[in-house]
């Protein structure tokens, strides 16, 4: 699946108490026509960036105030769902470990390579708009979901199963009909076509709508 056009340009956050490192980046995310915003540290950058707004961090480790390890840590309690690529000017495998193990992109040494830069860049924002993407559907489906009554949640977590309509009412104690009936108001209500459809928003959803209902099937 492509990636979509995003409707807010997606910016590159870069993070470094270096004003040379800053303005090198800036240029050349410039030269590529990405657009780049530059903080002298962590707390500027915190105070200042969107979090609405998709791109990706690219920070050094060694800040003042507050380091780059620190701000990974920091960005979901404000708000940031940005990928994360550390730079450092000092060859510190245990902190590029650190930093891999919670969940940043990349780990780039100083002095840069503009095409190891460029690249990390690149899979970084793909993934923040692929991320972004997958959570709008899959809030979404949830909408959706929650609009079922609980008849017609353990008629579609049946589809799902494999069950045929005569199998679903025997399963459930329902007429053939009055199953039918729970079936399409399901469909109709999660915006489904057909089984297809449903099986494609149940793996969209962070739970499994064939097993989200599993108790309250067995108690029916």
């Amino acid at each position: 699946m492509d990636t979509p056009t995003p409707s807010i340009e997606p910016i590159v956050h870069v993070v470094d108490d270096d004003p040379g490192m800053r303005d090198a980046l800036e240029e050349l995310f410039l030269t590529v026509g990405l657009a780049a915003r530059s903080y002298p540290n962590a707390l500027v950058f915190l105070d200042q960036a969107d979090p609405e707004v998709p791109g990706c961090l690219l920070s050094d480790v060694r800040l003042p105030h507050l380091g780059g390890l620190e701000l990974q840590a920091r960005l979901p309690g404000h708000g940031f769902l940005l990928p994360v690529i550390l730079m450092s000017g000092h060859a510190d495998i245990p902190m590029a470990v650190r930093g891999l193990k919670a969940g940043a992109l990349d780990f780039l040494l100083k002095p840069l390579r503009e095409q190891d830069v460029l690249d990390a860049v690149n899979t970084a924002i793909e993934a923040n708009l692929r991320a972004r993407t997958d959570a709008v559907e899959a809030a979404e489906a949830r909408l959706r979901y929650v609009s079922l009554s609980a008849r017609e949640k353990q008629v579609a977590s049946l589809v799902l199963a494999g069950l045929k309509n005569r199998e679903i009412a025997n399963t459930l104690g329902l007429s053939e009909i009055t199953v039918k009936i729970h079936r399409g108001n399901a469909m109709h209500k999660v915006e489904a076509k057909n089984v297809q459809d449903l099986v494609r928003m149940d793996r969209v959803l962070d739970f499994s709508i064939s097993g989200f209902d599993a108790s309250v099937i067995q108690n029916a």
